[in-house]
């Protein structure tokens, strides 16, 4: 199906999957334990999905699960395979901003399919949303496994998969700043998205909706990235902000914590910001559909997250 968006090109939202249909575990980035991905492969099935683990998935080359040839091949086979009608990354680390060249190359709108990752898999959907696609920055295979595929996120996941609307509701912060703004959902990990600023596959655009999420940085190394973005007016021309968890950090030497840091940088702006939203490396990891239109509402009574935004 298709969404008309404000570009040049309408917005493409994968089809619904049903049951029986194919979804490929593949490794872009990191090594993955291989009983992660094979519990995993059960929740999938019990889903009513028949998963399939790609042939480098479970490989290790340095760091990686595999050399770059090797982590493309297996993303060009189930991204071109017509019989693949979604793939789950198996996890994060680093390594996804290889494969980006040679994937942009790939006709991806002609079988448009579901991306499923978060972490470093920000890289990838920096990627669907260059060419219109929508795709989800969701739990992966560890917390699949861990959880059995019972936990809300896992259930929130299966439904977006089926094509049905979600609507989050999140408890206030005192951070927040209440507001209400419509507009496609760009963002994921913080410094893989900052890392792609200035580059065809930047995606902290003007009139939209910014989420951030991270792990083990350091205050001040956060608040460089948001200078940058300040600096160069990106943080001026969203229209909302969703602050996600930013994990393993300690506070400054003052006790400023990340959240505080962040509220300040932000200050000067009249978007709705959200703080508080599970998002991120924790396991409560609400599943958000990138690119789609989404409906941002902070009162002082709770945050919303409606999606997509007319649901």
């Amino acid at each position: 199906m298709e969404n008309t968006m404000e570009s040049d090109r309408p917005l493409i939202v994968p089809e619904p999957l049903r049951p029986g249909d194919r979804i490929a575990i593949l490794s872009p980035a990191g090594i993955i334990k291989p009983e992660f991905v094979y519990k995993a492969m059960h929740v999938l099935q019990d889903a009513g999905y028949r998963p399939f683990v790609t042939p480098h998935a479970l490989g290790r080359w340095r760091t990686y699960s595999g050399t770059p040839q090797e982590r493309f091949d297996d993303l060009r086979q189930a991204l071109l395979d017509p019989s693949v009608k979604a793939i789950l990354c198996s996890r994060g680390g680093y390594g996804a901003v290889h494969l980006l060249e040679d994937l942009d190359r790939l006709p991806l709108r002609e079988n448009p399919k579901w991306i499923i990752g978060y972490s470093d898999i920000s890289a990838l959907h920096a990627l669907m949303h260059r060419h219109g696609i929508v795709s989800v920055h969701a739990p992966m295979a560890k917390h699949l496994a861990t959880l059995k595929g019972r936990d809300d996120d896992a259930q929130a996941l299966f439904e977006i998969l089926a094509g049905e609307p979600q609507l989050y509701s999140i408890p206030p912060s005192p951070l927040n700043r209440q507001g209400t703004a419509v507009a496609p959902l760009v963002g994921g990990n913080l410094a893989v998205i900052a890392d792609l600023v200035a580059t065809p596959f930047d995606t902290i655009l003007p009139d939209t909706i910014l989420f951030i999420e991270d792990i083990a940085e350091p205050v001040y190394k956060t608040e460089r990235i948001l200078y940058q973005l300040r600096l160069s007016g990106a943080l001026s021309r969203i229209k909302g902000l969703i602050v996600g968890a930013f994990t393993d950090y300690a506070p400054e030497v003052d006790g400023r914590s990340m959240e505080a840091m962040i509220s300040s940088m932000v200050a000067d702006y009249s978007y709705p910001v959200a703080f508080g939203v599970p998002v991120g490396h924790v396991d409560h990891n609400l599943p958000l559909q990138v690119s789609l239109p989404t409906r941002l509402e902070v009162t002082a009574d709770q945050t919303v997250i409606v999606q997509p935004a007319d649901a």
